[in-house]
């Protein structure tokens, strides 16, 4: 077992009990006081968020031979990403050592916890990495054979292509955007069904789609394929996404070429990447692939993660919002190994701190159906939220917050939350 996932390490930081981020997961992100001063990475420890910068700048990482002096003087991420695994092995391994109990200190190191350790309170998370560019696929059969089934039929829910590849299409990178933002309602053009024209109208069918993503580390050179074989060791981790979309504008819009307008104004994700050494513990089994897939896309280990995933929506009438979506990751059919696998096969060059999301994750009941336009049907079956009322797709004011996480032996390694409220859109 890798020592840093053993399940009876303890940190001296008071961790809340059932806290998203116990000694075992320490995720990174990006962090700015919100007294002042310049954004810096840090690791999450319970309601805490430690500096590296600070920690870097005091000598606690001088001894790892992977990790280069001033890899966390950047305001983002990116320069950690491009190390590897080797890198990201020693920085977690320092961490988990420094924070744990009944580690030896010298005198000074009280004073020194003082000052790099950070309320969560008094920060604002930002984005992990600068996102040069974000791929979102279209890995869980559930959610295509849903939207299959309302779009041609139960007999040809599937395109022939679905089991054969991981489908995706290339999203916008400059609205990805850190859990919290408000998420103004896009005017887009619609086609009613009482309409001869299009029209420039406010969406009215806005949806939630329940994701994670990955973060890319090491990329490859242009015309040089990442074997799925190797494809973990160029992912430090996963995020929350909600790829918040406008199904009036994707309808009218999506044939041909697929999504445009429809999906450009907002993605949303968890600020903190939790890491696949954390995540190593709850590797599974995903679903059987058939037919088998070509040699390029053949896995030789479990490539699924068991995490489980729910989405609460709340609205300004309502005292705390109502879950109704519960879903896992392991009910995807293409991993993130196939999907970076694929992604690549062409030559296709990826970068440190692209982003790939795994497109809407949905079950095979009801309950766990990733989107409104699943859950309640196409709007044919509006959706209860107790006193909040019912809901076919999004109001304006509707906050939808995601939350995941995988329960350990004693621990769970979370995520945080992925938020978003809706705003109105522009007159």
């Amino acid at each position: 077992m890798d020592p840093t996932n053993d399940p009876g390490l303890r940190s001296f930081v008071d961790v809340p009990e059932g806290s998203d981020f116990p000694i075992q997961n320490l995720p990174y992100g990006v962090f700015r006081p919100r007294e002042g001063g310049p954004a810096r990475p840090g690791a999450r420890i319970g309601d805490l968020v430690l500096d590296l910068r600070g920690l870097e700048e005091a000598g606690g990482f001088d001894r790892c031979a992977h990790l280069p002096r001033g890899t966390f003087a950047a305001t983002d991420l990116n320069g950690f990403l491009a190390l590897g695994r080797p890198a990201w092995r020693e920085a977690r391994e320092t961490l988990s050592r420094l924070l744990r109990a009944g580690e030896p200190r010298s005198a000074g190191d009280g004073a020194l916890r003082e000052r790099l350790l950070v309320p969560v309170a008094g920060i604002e998370a930002l984005l992990p990495a600068r996102i040069g560019d974000y791929t979102d696929f279209y890995s869980s059969k559930e959610h295509a054979t849903n939207v299959g089934i309302m779009l041609r039929g139960k007999d040809n829910a599937l395109m022939p292509n679905w089991v054969h590849l991981p489908v995706a299409y290339h999203g916008r990178a400059s609205s990805v955007v850190p859990s919290g933002t408000p998420v103004r309602r896009p005017r887009g053009q619609v086609k009613p069904d009482d309409a001869t024209v299009p029209l420039l109208l406010p969406t009215r069918q806005l949806d939630f789609e329940l994701e994670v993503g990955f973060l890319v580390g090491p990329g490859n050179d242009l015309g040089r394929p990442i074997p799925v074989a190797e494809a973990r060791a160029h992912v430090l981790g996963l995020v929350l996404v909600d790829d918040w979309s406008a199904r009036d504008v994707q309808r009218w819009e999506y044939q041909p070429l697929g999504p445009f307008n429809s999906k450009n104004f907002a993605t949303t994700i968890s600020p903190w990447i939790v890491t696949l050494d954390a995540l190593e513990p709850f590797r599974c089994a995903g679903p059987r692939q058939d037919p088998e897939p070509l040699p390029y896309l053949r896995e030789d280990s479990d490539g699924a993660y068991d995490i489980r995933l729910e989405v609460r929506l709340g609205s300004r009438e309502m005292e705390a919002p109502a879950t109704i979506c519960r879903s896992n990751t392991r009910y995807l059919y293409w991993s993130i190994a196939q999907q970076l696998a694929h992604h690549t096969i062409t030559g296709c060059n990826v970068r440190p701190g692209d982003l790939m999301a795994s497109g809407t994750i949905s079950g095979p009941d009801e309950g766990s159906r990733g989107s409104l336009l699943e859950l309640a049907w196409r709007g044919t079956k509006p959706i209860s939220l107790g006193g909040g009322g019912a809901r076919t797709f999004l109001e304006d004011g509707d906050t939808v917050e995601i939350a995941g996480g995988c329960e350990g032996n004693g621990y769970r390694i979370g995520f945080g939350e992925c938020r978003g409220t809706v705003l109105p859109a522009l007159e």
